[in-house]
């Protein structure tokens, strides 16, 4: 028995895990203590049995040892650090390992309780809507005064997409996520209260099977995944998806009919899905023009395969026959010319009875589906194949529409109307791949193609204007281009947008979400892409290919804080050049525009990232309306806080209400999609909570935001900025942080298909924010969802008491202050100065460290004293005592894995050039187990 399980499941300790969010508790902790017990015999058996009960005690000594140092023994501490320090590799391994699947195990019974939790207030409120649901929304539309069609209204101009990317913050193995997937099964089946002694044995001993394999399981990659890999990694949550969307649909139907009865209010499409996998080449080598063809058939297939079993169902279901019930004439019309245009249709029609209609078209329907995903390239679709997903959509509501009109609606509007509703979500692509790349690479490239075509020499050295005006003469390039004379850079991109072209001319534009480019600095970014992709246009006329006259969406990513600044005036620039107006209004006068919350971040700091964008968004949107064009933002959100991450639900509320108009993109990165995606129920909540924030901010009538409000926010991000960039700034700051945390572990982790670094620079700039971000969590310090905030807030607080109230008056009532300090506060509650100073003491210059280190505690201390100055209360998370008491049972466990990881850390850093490789070796590999326990332990990695 391994006896960590009792202090997890102390009642006040309970919380219930939201991936950034935390929910009360309003049943019993009766049903978690259970599982955590169970979870926690089997662990230990099966580490008696595997490593010996020497092992378990082991394990239990130094968790009694962190126990009590927690608790303020003085005594536990020199104990616990010998203890460590003693440790054989093999012993540190079992460690490692133990409290690693602990902290799994934990998570699996919280987020099962979560489930309970959900459920059993849903029961409990019933006819009342659950909080932050989409009937909740639907009621608040309708206690506000809306018509049925200002309602209908508001739903119609709500679209969301949540994008999913390939960002290395996933440190589990796809193997040992499917063990977990199927405990968490298990967990669940064992609340059903008709189970039978023998089915809760077998159930049990499903769940100590997988335990054991788990435990018998290598946790690191041997190797870096593909991006193929990352793609079917990917794909693997659309099983999910396909099961939680028409919940959520009917979700919506239904509170529109409690609501609105008899109105007739029906939902189009307000939900839909992207990918950056596969797409996403920026930094990425391996991300090549074929890899990216490959993902749009895959991404194709796949889709097509689940609306082929959707085939089998619906003809075992509809066994109507016209001889008991009348069928609309336009069936039978469209199936006799259908048969005559396609004559393997009518092989396939001829041995069904001529009276079973409906049978006899969902037959059509496979057939073409099955002629739909004969095709393994982007250039064409066999005969009788659909294009797209509106082809089939048509079918299908042909079918709906006569069952509605022959006294059939029951069956037209339950298992008709889920196909129909996945058609419309996913089409025949599944989701929809985005592309990205950094706007200087578009810029080397451009300089290449500009010179061989003989338009112009050195064009990224040319002021903007004249770059600009290269680009307009030239646009169309309707000539070919001497391939022998370009670099592999510029040939990979010129394929690139090749197959752009041919995939939207095949398969419609729906199977492409846009281009990003990230940076985005100038028109010519801008442009930069525009070029190339009328270049792809006019290249198929010559090529005799299919040409098309969809437009692909161009989408500039602003991210860091001085692009940020500029992106209003960047953007009315793009927005008046001609051309690109041209293109904005042949995609209906809507253009995406991203922002980014990571690199920011890494480059202002906390608060002024926050601002940062909060400005840009509600200056862009000014832009925007001032020329005639609509704006839907594109958040480029991580999953940790000092990403931008958080309850998605609270950051979408914290927006400008002037930048929300209903709709929105937001990414779902790393660790998040199976935090989120692994199990229906979790999904459906999550996709509710979504479209009850983005209805309702979108719909109803904001905080009116004070001008004093705006002035205090600048002032607080300037000193913020200022006391963030003193201590990245700082001299010998690169190497404190290399010193002080596990970075050089991170970015050689074999979690995801592109390096760490954009363009192989040793610099800050150029290391990616997820690196930046996991290792400040990883030794416990956080920095990036805090620092700058305390120095910002005590300017203000100790030298004028006026503004002071102003700050909390904002606290109170301004959605965007709520969200940036109840962050904030989260993040530096979870972080551990103690834990975090021991990692700094591995800095080898003492002057340097101490430097560093002195400016980290101070601003801590300030940004501490701050918070509870402002929000109240004698600890940061009193308000929430059951996510303080979460922390504070968590720590024992965490705190043991931080320091093993920072001795492991010191005997790396010790060898000698002489030291055999295998010993090197072992350590690189214990250091990366310590990660992922650290990871699991924090629920978060980058």
């Amino acid at each position: 028995m391994l006896k960590t399980r009792h202090d997890v499941c102390r009642p006040q300790a309970v919380y219930i895990h939201a991936k950034g969010g935390f929910e009360m508790a309003p049943v019993s902790n009766e049903l978690l203590r259970r599982d955590v017990r169970m979870l926690g015999d089997m662990l230990g058996e099966v580490m008696t049995e595997a490593a010996g009960p020497e092992a378990l005690a082991l394990v239990e000594e130094i968790r009694q040892l962190a126990r009590r140092r927690r608790s303020g023994d003085h005594t536990a501490e020199p104990e616990l650090a010998e203890k460590i320090a003693s440790l054989s590799m093999s012993d540190a391994r079992i460690v490692a390992r133990a409290f690693s699947i602990f902290f799994d195990l934990a998570n699996l019974a919280e987020d099962r309780h979560r489930i309970r939790v959900l459920r059993s207030r849903e029961q409990e409120l019933h006819p009342v809507s659950l909080s932050e649901s989409i009937g909740a929304a639907i009621g608040r539309l309708k206690e506000s005064g809306f018509s049925a069609a200002e309602t209908q209204r508001a739903i119609d101009k709500m679209l969301i997409e949540l994008v999913f990317t390939a960002h290395p913050s996933e440190a589990k193995r796809r193997s040992i996520r499917a063990k977990l997937r199927r405990m968490r099964h298990a967990l669940q089946e064992l609340d059903r209260t008709d189970l039978l002694p023998r089915e809760r044995a077998r159930l049990e001993s499903r769940i100590r099977t997988e335990l054991t394999v788990l435990w018998q399981t290598d946790f690191l990659r041997p190797s870096r995944p593909t991006v193929l890999e990352e793609v079917e990694r990917g794909l693997s949550i659309t099983p999910r998806l396909w099961e939680v969307v028409p919940q959520v649909y009917a979700s919506m139907r239904l509170a529109l009919d409690t609501h609105y009865p008899g109105e007739g209010i029906r939902p189009g499409l307000f939900l839909r899905f992207g990918s950056w996998m596969g797409g996403d080449r920026d930094g990425n080598p391996n991300v090549t023009a074929p890899i990216t063809k490959q993902t749009l058939v895959w991404l194709r297939e796949r889709a097509i395969s689940q609306h082929l079993a959707l085939t089998k169902t619906m003809y075992d279901f509809l066994s109507i026959s016209v001889r008991e019930i009348d069928a609309d004439s336009t069936l039978n019309k469209g199936l006799e010319e259908a048969s005559q245009k396609w004559p393997g249709l009518a092989e396939a029609l001829s041995e069904l009875a001529p009276l079973e209609v409906y049978r006899r078209w969902v037959t059509m329907i496979r057939w073409r589906l099955s002629q739909s995903s004969a095709t393994t390239s982007c250039t064409s679709i066999p005969e009788g194949g659909y294009r797209d997903g509106e082809e089939l959509f048509a079918d299908l509501k042909a079918m709906q529409d006569s069952l509605r009109s022959h006294h059939s609606r029951l069956l037209a509007d339950s298992e008709l109307q889920r196909w129909l509703d996945l058609t419309t979500v996913f089409g025949l692509h599944l989701t929809r791949l985005d592309v990205r790349q950094d706007a200087r690479r578009y810029r080397e490239v451009m300089t290449e193609i500009l010179s061989v075509a003989g338009i112009v020499e050195n064009y990224a050295d040319l002021p903007e204007a004249e770059r600009c005006a290269a680009l307009s003469r030239s646009i169309p390039w309707d000539h070919d281009l001497d391939r022998e004379k370009l670099s592999p850079l510029a040939l990979e991109t010129l394929d690139l947008f090749l197959v752009l072209r041919d995939a939207i001319a095949v398969f419609g534009p729906s199977c492409i979400g846009g281009h990003v480019i990230s940076l985005t600095q100038c028109p010519s970014d801008v442009l930069n892409v525009l070029w190339l992709w009328r270049w792809a246009q006019s290249k198929a006329v010559r090529d005799s290919s299919v040409p098309t006259t969809d437009e692909l969406r161009i989408i500039p990513l602003f991210e860091k804080i001085d692009d940020l600044r500029n992106a209003p005036e960047t953007m009315t620039s793009i927005l008046e050049h001609p051309l690109y107006r041209e293109h904005v209004t042949r995609v209906g006068d809507r253009q995406i525009i991203m922002v980014g919350y990571s690199d920011s971040t890494k480059d202002g700091g906390y608060l002024a990232a926050c601002w940062g964008l909060y400005q840009a968004q509600s200056g862009l949107q000014q832009v925007a309306h001032d020329h005639g064009v609509q704006v839907t933002f594109f958040h480029g959100r991580g999953g940790s806080l000092g990403r931008g991450g958080g309850p998605a639900a609270r950051g979408i509320l914290s927006l400008p209400p002037e930048a929300l108009d209903g709709t929105l993109r937001l990414t779902e990165q790393g660790e998040v999609l199976a935090e989120r995606y692994d199990d229906t129920q979790v999904a459906f909540r999550h996709l509710e909570q979504v479209t009850w924030a983005t209805l309702v901010a979108s719909a109803l009538p904001g905080v009116q935001v004070k001008p004093s409000w705006l002035s205090m926010m600048e002032t607080l991000s300037v000193q913020s900025f200022k006391a963030y960039r003193e201590l990245v700034d700082q001299p010998g700051f690169i190497a404190f942080f290399a010193a002080a945390t596990p970075i050089d572990e991170i970015e050689n982790l074999p979690i995801g298909s592109r390096p760490s670094r954009r363009r192989g620079e040793r610099t800050l700039g150029d290391l990616r924010a997820i690196p930046w971000v996991f290792s400040w969590t990883q030794n416990r310090c956080m920095i990036p969802a805090w620092y700058g905030l305390g120095t910002a807030l005590s300017e203000v607080k100790y030298k004028d008491r006026t503004a002071w109230q102003t700050i909390c008056e904002m606290y109170r009532l301004w959605p965007f202050m709520q969200a940036t300090i109840d962050n904030a506060m989260l993040a530096l509650a979870k972080a551990d100065m103690y834990i975090a100073q021991h990692y700094s003491e591995l800095a080898e210059d003492p002057a340097q460290r101490q430097v560093c280190w002195e400016l980290i505690a101070r601003e801590r201390d300030r940004t501490r004293q701050a918070l509870l100055d402002l929000v109240g209360g004698s600890e940061l998370l009193s308000k929430n005592p059951w996510f303080q008491g979460s922390i504070e049972v968590r720590n024992p466990y965490i705190d043991p894995l931080n320091l093993i990881q920072i001795e492991l850390l010191r005997r790396r850093r010790s060898l000698t050039p002489e030291a055999p490789a295998n010993e090197a070796e072992q350590l690189r590999d214990m250091l990366r187990l310590t990660v992922q326990g650290i990871a699991a332990g924090m629920r978060t990695t980058g």
